[in-house]
C-alpha cells in the first residue's frame, strides 16, 4: 500500500497528531478516496487514534509509547491471543486472569472503511460483548485486513474459518464520547482505541 508510504515516509511511523492536518479537509467518505483513505478518514472521525508501523519492531516501539502515555506499566491487560503475549511479556504486564484490566489487547478480524470500524469474533474477544471490555483498548492489525464494507468482513470470516466459524461476531464504531446527543451513537459504548496499523502488503 504505497498511500501510506507516500503520507507518512519511510523512516518514521506517524501519530495523529503529527499527520491531523492531512486529513483536515478530507472530503465526505463517499468521495473518490481510496479505500485505506477512507477507512483511516472515517476511523479518525470517529474518534480513534491511528499508529502507521512500517515493522514489526515499530509496532512494539509504539506499543510502549501508548504504555508510556498512560502510565500502564505493570498494569493488568485483557488480551485472550497467545501470538500477542510477547508484546505483554516484554513489558512487564499482567494478563493471567485480570481482575482489572487497563486496557485490551488484541488483533481484529477486519477493519471496515465505509464506517471506519474494527471488525472483532470471539477469536479476539470471546463471548463479551462491547460494553464488558475495558475502557481502553489496543488493537494491533495490517494494512490487508482493510475492507470495504461489513458484509465484506463477514465474508472473509467465512472463507477463512470455514466451518469453524467464530461467534460473537460484532463491530465497534465509536472511540469517543458523542460532544452532543447523537442518535446514531444510541445504545453504543465508547472506547478509547489506539490502532496500530501495520504494513503488510
Amino acid at each position: 500500500m504505497n498511500f501510506f508510504k507516500k503520507i507518512f515516509g519511510s523512516s518514521e511511523s506517524a501519530s495523529d497528531e503529527e499527520h491531523e492536518s492531512e486529513y483536515a479537509g478530507t472530503p465526505a467518505p463517499n468521495s473518490h478516496l481510496s479505500l485505506d483513505e477512507q477507512f483511516i478518514f472515517n476511523f479518525k472521525k470517529n474518534g480513534g487514534k491511528f499508529l502507521y508501523c512500517e515493522n514489526n519492531q515499530e509496532a512494539a516501539e509504539q506499543f510502549e509509547n501508548i504504555l508510556e502515555e498512560n502510565d500502564w506499566f505493570e498494569s493488568e491487560v485483557l488480551c485472550y491471543e497467545p501470538a500477542l503475549f510477547h508484546l505483554l511479556d516484554e513489558n512487564k504486564l499482567f494478563y493471567i486472569a485480570p481482575s482489572k484490566p487497563k486496557f485490551l489487547l488484541a488483533s481484529c478480524e477486519n477493519l471496515i472503511a465505509d464506517e471506519g470500524s474494527i471488525l472483532f469474533s470471539s477469536k479476539q474477544i470471546r463471548q463479551n460483548k462491547p460494553n464488558e471490555l475495558p475502557a481502553n483498548i489496543v488493537i494491533l492489525a495490517t494494512t490487508s485486513q482493510i475492507l470495504p464494507m461489513k458484509s465484506d468482513g463477514l465474508s472473509a470470516i467465512k472463507r477463512k474459518y470455514d466451518r469453524d466459524i467464530p461467534t460473537n461476531i460484532t463491530t465497534i464504531k465509536y472511540f469517543e464520547k458523542a460532544k452532543e446527543e447523537d442518535f446514531t451513537q444510541y445504545g453504543s459504548v465508547a472506547k478509547n482505541l489506539y490502532l496500530l496499523l501495520l504494513e503488510d502488503l
